[in-house]
């Protein structure tokens, strides 16, 4: 896998990430008005590579306690793909720093 495809693949899981954080942010938001059905992001493995989000409505009611879970592993799954991206930027620049010289 090519350094640009491993880059590729993790700004993807950072954007479904804010997509996750975004519906869980909603959930919390409309807890409180009726007739609200609960926002589920669903993820899905896409070739070459990424991550596609899909976000429904379900019949379920807000969860404070699931929400705060959901937004805990949200941030830590954010911080995983963002350390992978700084990752393979570093080493763009080690391989650019060999190039040059």
């Amino acid at each position: 896998m090519s350094i640009s495809a491993i880059t590729h693949t993790a700004l993807s899981g950072m954007l479904a990430q804010s997509a996750r954080a975004g519906a869980i942010a909603n959930n919390v938001a409309n807890a409180g008005t009726p007739g609200y059905g609960r926002l589920k992001t669903s993820f899905r493995s896409v070739e070459p590579s990424g991550v596609q989000t899909s976000v429904g409505e379900t019949d379920q009611s807000v969860d404070f306690a699931a929400e705060l879970t959901e937004l805990i592993d949200t941030e830590l799954s954010y911080k995983a793909n963002a350390s992978v991206f700084e990752t393979g930027a570093d080493l763009w620049d080690v391989l650019m720093s060999i190039k040059r010289d």
